[in-house]
């Protein structure tokens, strides 16, 4: 794999730093959810020791569910265990400044027990490996993430107190495409465009959507992990300068009863000349090798749910005629499928229209390169495409309709014990059941609005 150029190099933030330009570095890693997690330094003492030396942090950090208690079940980080630290080793590819926090620049890092090992569970790493099994095959994957969300004029804080209920969206009807929808909350848009930029993201556009108040702003694609890492950097960014404009902005993947937060993941292959290995004089103008690849997602899908989609609420997106996908096909420019076609010669690409905006984009990206490899490695036939309406289409396999089924594919699965290892299944299986346990035993505002005076 070729190396990466920085947004920022360690020369660059040395100068930055004597300069006083830069007085904080954040130091941080994406958890489970794909949160950003870690420390604040001091810039100077950062660079003196924390740059060589890495850092720690508590393993619980991957062994917790959302909100951050401590549970059961999870084999790296326990009572029984003490609780202890694994190691934060600053990868350098990935430092930038942070325009919307004064004098900060922010890097991330890859976990490391302390004999060194990496942490097979961690997001990062879980990439990393399925990166590492596509370049044996002399491949690159590129990838680009459109993460969709909706932004209220309630601060964070006023929606916490409301118990997320009565907000007032910045916009009171369907912007899809509108240029007067964008322009009411342009100020904000552009903060966070700009400040991206500045961030070393490669900005190419926003928009809105379809739910009041959603909108859209997209990123250039990259190589895969770079993708992923700033997608993490967007989001966490992307809220932070909302709380500054006095505003809230969500990813969850339903919000309402409307249309969901949707992150449809695009991915290509490239051959290790850098030319694109998807177009060739096959059906559809694929290469034998994209209709492989494409194939194993298909085969794959149903199995790798839990990391496309990773919460209760992920799967509610899944309705018919929402633009969520319910049923397991792929279609050429074809909205209704789990997978689209879309693009030509070099541009030729697929479209995974699963994953929410509450998708971890490591997980998600993993379980794809994971899916092709599958279908490359057995050399899988391409089922037809899907020429019309997908939620109407008889014969096909459903996309999981709850948390509770994808979970039980996941654990149950032979190809994710194979592609990510045991530690891994056993891992985000335990995360599936915390949260499962958990809406088990909460009672809803729908079970007290239907049962406290009529049941």
């Amino acid at each position: 794999m070729a190396e990466r150029t920085p947004p920022l190099t360690v020369e660059e933030l040395t100068a930055l730093v004597a300069g006083g330009d830069i007085d904080t570095v954040v130091l941080a890693f994406p958890d489970m959810q794909g949160r950003l997690q870690g420390k604040r330094f001091a810039a100077r003492f950062f660079l003196d020791e924390v740059l060589r030396h890495g850092t720690e942090g508590c393993a619980y950090l991957l062994a917790v569910d959302t909100e951050m208690n401590t549970v059961d079940g999870y084999a790296m980080s326990s009572w029984d265990r003490g609780y202890g630290d694994f190691a934060l080793h600053p990868d350098t590819a990935t430092l930038r400044r942070v325009p919307w926090q004064e004098g900060t620049a922010l890097l991330l890092a890859d976990l490391a027990w302390a004999d060194g090992s990496p942490v097979a569970a961690a997001p990062r790493q879980i990439l990393r490996r399925q990166i590492e099994r596509l370049a044996a095959h002399g491949l690159t994957a590129q990838v680009g993430t459109e993460l969709e969300f909706i932004v209220f004029k309630d601060t964070y804080e006023q929606a916490w107190d409301a118990h997320y209920r009565g907000l007032t969206p910045v916009n009171q009807y369907n912007v899809d495409y509108s240029i007067l929808g964008t322009g009411r909350i342009e100020p904000l848009l552009r903060r966070i465009r700009n400040e991206m930029e500045g961030a070393g993201l490669a900005v190419e556009s926003a928009k809105g959507e379809c739910n009041p108040g959603q909108h859209e702003i997209v990123f250039r694609y990259a190589d895969a992990l770079r993708t992923c890492d700033q997608h993490a950097v967007y989001k966490t960014g992307a809220k932070e300068i909302a709380a500054q404009e006095g505003k809230a902005l969500t990813f969850m993947a339903k919000y309402n009863e409307r249309e969901g937060n949707s992150c449809h993941i695009h991915l290509s292959l490239t051959g290790e000349d850098g030319t694109s290995a998807m177009p060739g004089d096959g059906e559809g103008g694929m290469s034998a090798l994209m209709r492989h690849f494409l194939a194993g997602q298909l085969a794959a899908l149903r199995e790798f749910a839990l990391l496309y989609a990773p919460g209760i609420n992920s799967y509610k997106r899944f309705q018919p005629g929402s633009f969520a996908p319910t049923a397991v096909a792929w279609g050429a420019d074809n909205r209704t499928c789990a997978l689209r076609v879309v693009g030509h010669g070099r541009s030729l690409r697929f479209e995974n229209r699963l994953p929410g905006g509450d998708v971890n984009p490591y997980l998600a990206v993993a379980a794809m390169i994971a899916a092709g490899l599958h279908g490359v490695q057995e050399r899988l036939e391409l089922p037809p495409a899907c020429p019309g309406n997908a939620y109407a289409a008889e014969g096909l396999q459903h996309v999981p309709t709850t948390l509770r089924e994808a979970a039980g594919l996941w654990a149950d699965s032979a190809l994710a014990r194979a592609a990510f290892g045991d530690e891994v299944v056993a891992h985000y299986s335990t995360m599936a059941r915390v949260e499962l346990d958990a809406f088990d035993a909460a009672v809803t505002d729908w079970e007290l609005r239907r049962s406290f005076e009529r049941m």
